[in-house]
Formats: C-alpha cells, sequence, structure tokens
C-alpha cells in the first residue's frame, strides 16, 4: 500500500485540463483539411469515402469538402495538391448540423466560401432544455451499430485517469433506462436499426442522440448499402456529430458538452 501511494505522489496529477484549458495534439495529429484558396484543388476521384465534390457554375469550379465523410486520410493533401491543401490540427469539430460540416471553395482565385445552414430553433429550444435538465450531469449509453471499434476505444479512453470524464459530470451506464442520450459508433447495419430505434425509446424525455466518427455522421467508408443504412440520422434524429476517424478523446469531449449547450458548437462561416 505504501508503495502504491509513493508512486502516485511520484506521478502527479496525470488529468487533462481540457476543456477548462486548450489541448495542444501530438505532432502526428490530423485534423480537419485547410483548402487554399487560388490554388488547384483535387478531383473527387481522389478522395476514398466520397467526401470531395465539384460542381462548375458559369465557368467557376466549386469544390466541396464534407468533413462528416472524411476520414483525414491525408491523400488529397499528397503531390501534386500538397501546396492546395494541408492537413490542420483543429478536432474542435462537433456541429448540430450537418450542412455545418459542409466547407466550399471556388478553385478561380476567388475567395473561399462556406454553405450556411439557417439556424434550426426548434433544435435550439431542445438544447435549452436539455442545459436546463441534464446541463451538470449526464449519464450516456453507447451504441455499437456497426463500427470497426476504433471510436469505441477513444470512447473507452474518457474513462481513463487522463481525461476522466467523470470530473464534467459525465458517465456511461449499462441500460439506455438509466441513460438520458445515447452515443453511437459506427454506420447502422440493417440488422441493428431496430435494435437502435429501441434503445432510443427506452431512454426518457429530454434525451440526446450523439453520433461519433465519420462513419455515425455520415455512412463513411462504408457509406449506404444492402447491409448499412449509412450515417445515424438515416434511423435516428441526430443533435450532434462529431467527425473524425476516430475522434480523438477531447474532440468526443467537446461535442458532448456542444450537446449539452456548455460548448458552442462548429457553424459554418465565411473563411
Amino acid at each position: 500500500m505504501l508503495r502504491i501511494l509513493i508512486n502516485a505522489l511520484r506521478t502527479g496529477v496525470v488529468t487533462t485540463g481540457y476543456p477548462a484549458q486548450p489541448s495542444v495534439p501530438p505532432e502526428r495529429f490530423r485534423g480537419a483539411p485547410v483548402f487554399r484558396s487560388g490554388s488547384h484543388l483535387p478531383s473527387p476521384a481522389v478522395c476514398p469515402t466520397g467526401a470531395i465534390s465539384e460542381q462548375f457554375d458559369a465557368g467557376h469550379r466549386h469544390v466541396a469538402l464534407d468533413l462528416a465523410r472524411c476520414v483525414f486520410c491525408g491523400r488529397c493533401a499528397e503531390d501534386p495538391w500538397a501546396g492546395a491543401i494541408t492537413m490542420g490540427r483543429e478536432f474542435e469539430l462537433a456541429a448540430r448540423l450537418r450542412d455545418d460540416l459542409r466547407i466550399e471553395v471556388v478553385d478561380d482565385n476567388a475567395a473561399v466560401s462556406a454553405t450556411r445552414a439557417a439556424p434550426d430553433l426548434q433544435a435550439e429550444r431542445a438544447s435549452s432544455e436539455i442545459q436546463r435538465v441534464l446541463g451538470r450531469s449526464l449519464h450516456l449509453r453507447h451504441l455499437d451499430a456497426g463500427s470497426c471499434n476504433a471510436c469505441d476505444w477513444e470512447l473507452t479512453a474518457l474513462l481513463n485517469p487522463v481525461y476522466d470524464v467523470r470530473r464534467l459530470g459525465i458517465d456511461f451506464v449499462a441500460s439506455p433506462r438509466h441513460a438520458d442520450g445515447v452515443v453511437v459508433t459506427g454506420p447502422v447495419t440493417r440488422n441493428l436499426e431496430t435494435a437502435a430505434r429501441r434503445t432510443v425509446e427506452a431512454i426518457p424525455e429530454p434525451r440526446l442522440v450523439i453520433a461519433v466518427g465519420a462513419c455515425a455522421a455520415s455512412g463513411g467508408i462504408v457509406g449506404e448499402g444492402y447491409a448499412s443504412a449509412g450515417g445515424v440520422d438515416k434511423v435516428l434524429p441526430v443533435d450532434v456529430y462529431i467527425p473524425g476517424c476516430p475522434p480523438r478523446p477531447e474532440a468526443i469531449i467537446f461535442g458532448i458538452l456542444v450537446a449539452l449547450g456548455r460548448l458552442d458548437a462548429r457553424r459554418a462561416t465565411p473563411m
């Protein structure tokens, strides 16, 4: 026992101060891609998940990036597009609206613009009610709807001494009847559509649905097909999308706090 206490004193506090203190990702971390205006941007064929799209209007080429589908693989930032796209380090990407994760660039030396969705007043009212009822104490049920387990490992990391999500009044429970919301990982497989709906129906209102990772946010690499319904919003109403493949623990913490109304969500704004 004495040895354990001595080791604990030597180790000191290992818990991160995020979100009260800013978090600096490791050097090799890949955040959201950054498009540079006036550059020759890659074609949609480069992206393995279809996150990049293009359309032509009056001689202008519009290139759009869907962060919900992006897995941050970095292929679009490789030669010969290294000067046009760089991998950023931003991880606070959680958004309430799917459209707020879409960025559009005009590839002809014009300014960069982003789509801006109209404010969802019903969602904002629901957010206010959720913050009033659940703001300082939140119990979540994790639902794996068909993931590769990468996002699940990041969720597990939230409970270790480094991230210690319980310090924020957030915890995970075994039953949806004991939960205030559900965290969904993976695309929703056809076999789990009914289970996903029943899980959410078992949670008392007001309840939250948080889509964690590219697969949950959009279908990701799996997409939509005979075995997969695609993103969670194809089956359930989603309150917050957390992009990434997988999103780092701080990104998940940010998204959960956005769902609670304790932090501001990402919004598509002119760049």
